[in-house]
């Protein structure tokens, strides 16, 4: 039985004590920003556990996605969801770019591979999938698609912290991934995120965009940008990766408890995971259907009611802020399959620290209508 309020997230953090040692270490050196050595060596970490060739930190990763969009000279149009965060959307905004959205797949919920090449224009440079909840994305037909019309890929890998399928880490398809490390992350360091490159070419335009564009000294060879993630995170991200492994595991009973406990709730369907090697099990998403004696809305006031605070992600849909309605840049105002989703979706709590009492009481909360 729960004793307080259950909100949709909660960060995990290392115990306090532990920290000190680094902040004694940052007020000795007096380096708290510009590539200190707990970043330097935060990049390094995280290249080894992810099994990544780059990797690039910065400030956040909406800052991650406006600089891979500059990085890669991204222009024109590119064809991305309207099922995620908005900060996917607004990154292509900052740099002047067309998002044309089309439809998820009903099951991923990830960009629809079959939608895309329909979607392709002669101003078309780019797709932007999302892996949704962690849940991989069809990276073998979007290659395909992609090298056939000569685009390049970013993907949004903002759940997807060390999440693996078929070939090995998500991160090493597309062009560029971005993660975000951002509080409500598997993996956070406060605020950051981190750019996932493929060689020392693109690391190096990487690392100057997000710095000004210096390219030394004295020389700025690019219109960058202030991006870059300060020694605190740093050190923070050092921390976490001691501990990030122990939370997986914790996350993946929660996942399975509740799996377990919503099972046999009819109008109730919790998301399957696609080619899905490894899981973060950063989410945990369920669809309120027609079959359930409540809709969507009145169960999530209904948690509310009872101090558990969950999240209707993604609703409103990108595509139905009225900033995008006014803009005109996707094909059609339909998107059935999001817009059907979006209107049944709950995600439940989940982080590392939840007991399974709690995960049996919200469950039973959904179970009692």
């Amino acid at each position: 039985m729960k004793n307080s309020k259950i909100f949709v997230t909660q960060p995990s953090l290392p115990d306090l004590k532990e920290l000190i040692p680094y902040l004694e270490k940052i007020w000795q050196s007096k380096i708290i920003s510009n590539n200190g050595p707990f970043h330097e060596q935060l990049e390094i970490e995280l290249s080894k556990y992810l099994n990544v060739p780059y990797i690039s930190l910065v400030s956040n990763g909406t800052i991650g996605l406006i600089v891979a969009l500059n990085a890669l000279k991204v222009k024109g149009e590119v064809i991305t969801t309207p099922y995620t965060f908005v900060a996917t959307a607004h990154s292509l905004m900052w740099n002047k770019i067309k998002p044309i959205f089309v439809d998820i797949d009903p099951s991923t919920l990830n960009l629809d591979p079959k939608k895309i090449e329909a979607a392709i224009t002669k101003d078309t440079t780019a797709i932007m999938p999302v892996h949704v909840y962690g849940n991989p994305c069809d990276v073998d037909t979007i290659e395909t698609i992609a090298k056939r019309n000569g685009l390049k890929v970013i993907y949004d890998a903002s759940h997807a912290f060390d999440v693996k399928c078929h070939c090995g880490s998500i991160l090493k398809h597309g062009d560029l991934s971005v993660l975000s490390f951002h509080a409500t992350k598997v993996f956070n360091t406060f605020e950051g995120g981190a750019i996932i490159s493929h060689d020392k070419d693109m690391k190096t335009r990487i690392d100057q965009l997000k710095n000004f564009g210096f390219a030394g000294e004295t020389s700025v060879q690019q219109f960058g940008i202030n991006g870059k993630m300060n020694e605190f995170s740093s050190a923070l991200g050092l921390l976490q990766l001691k501990k990030v492994n122990k939370d997986i595991e914790k996350r993946k009973k929660i996942d399975e408890a509740y799996r377990n406990y919503l099972k046999d709730i009819p109008g109730i369907r919790c998301h399957a995971y696609h080619n899905m090697e490894k899981g973060n099990y950063s989410y945990f998403a369920i669809f309120v259907d027609e079959n359930y004696p409540l809709n969507r809305d009145q169960l999530y006031q209904k948690l509310k009611d009872n101090e558990i605070y969950g999240r209707r992600y993604f609703y409103p849909l990108v595509t139905d802020f009225q900033i995008y309605k006014d803009s005109g840049f996707f094909l059609d105002n339909d998107f059935p399959i999001a817009k059907r989703i979006s209107s049944q979706v709950i995600c439940l709590p989940i982080f590392s620290e939840m007991s399974i009492q709690n995960t049996k009481f919200i469950s039973s909360i959904i179970a009692n209508t």
